[in-house]
């Protein structure tokens, strides 16, 4: 589907109070299925100047900001180009699926080689990542029989499916989920409401689908042909891209919104 982006994102995310590498949007935005009160979650790796990282007074890792903006919630949230190439060099799936997000409200040379280097970071192990995100979506759907939650564990369970299948990161339902006759629905109910109820009938196709799923997603990992281990030059591109920019030897530490 098609995803419009308030024309104001990029200003929201540029008023973090440090330079930002990359925003982009993730959330239902991002999955494929926002509905008409949907919050908008942005995403971002932000830039510490040195004298914040080798001194005593140490600056953000993680800088946050939530709020309203013509009657959207917001809920942005940015981390240091160290942490965020930390986590992006384990198996978390947040991260990639972030800096690889379509949805690019504030861009940079920096962010180009990151979206380069991500794939190559992949590994099976973020199987893990979505199985346990799967995890904790499947017990809060189980709690509250809710829309949304169901919607998160199919979306995770197939994200992780594709991946682990291609090597490459899909995080649509509406394209992932193409298998499923009941997921337009699923998709149409949600964007009617964020909370709203399941349609008739999808309770029961998902008290089948959900555990085969997982257990595809497990088998999937067993048998991919991605590497246990992330390309070791890779990390090495990714810890000089830390360094030189970090130093102020990479002219990219300034964002722009895309074109």
């Amino acid at each position: 589907m098609t995803v419009e982006v308030p024309p104001w994102a990029a200003d929201v995310a540029r008023a973090l109070p440090r330079p930002l590498l990359f925003a982009t949007v993730s959330g239902a935005h991002l999955y494929g299925f926002p509905s008409v009160d949907s919050d908008l979650d942005l995403r971002a790796a932000h830039l510490l100047p040195p004298e914040e990282v080798v001194g005593l007074r140490v600056g953000p890792q993680t800088l946050q900001h939530a709020g309203m903006r013509d009657g959207v919630e917001l809920d942005v949230v940015s981390h240091d180009l160290l942490k965020f190439a930390t986590l992006l060099n384990s198996r978390n799936g947040y991260v990639l699926e972030q800096v690889l997000s379509p949805l690019v409200v504030v861009t940079t040379p920096l962010h180009a080689d990151l979206v380069v280097l991500a794939p190559r970071l992949v590994t099976r192990h973020h199987a893990h990542h979505y199985l346990g995100f799967a995890a904790n979506q499947e017990r809060l759907y189980a709690k509250t029989g809710q829309l949304k939650p169901a919607l998160y564990t199919l979306r995770v369970l197939l994200t992780g499916i594709h991946l682990m299948h291609t090597g490459r990161l899909e995080t649509d339902l509406g394209v992932l989920g193409t298998g499923l006759a009941y997921v337009p629905d699923l998709i149409a109910a949600k964007r009617e409401a964020e909370h709203g109820p399941l349609p008739p009938g999808a309770a029961e196709r998902l008290a089948v689908d959900l555990p085969r799923l997982r257990a595809d997603l497990a088998v999937a990992r067993d048998t991919s042909r991605l590497p246990d281990r992330p390309e070791p030059a890779a990390v090495d591109a990714l810890h000089d891209l830390v360094v030189r920019t970090r130093l102020g030897r990479d002219p990219s530490a300034t964002g722009r919104a895309p074109a």
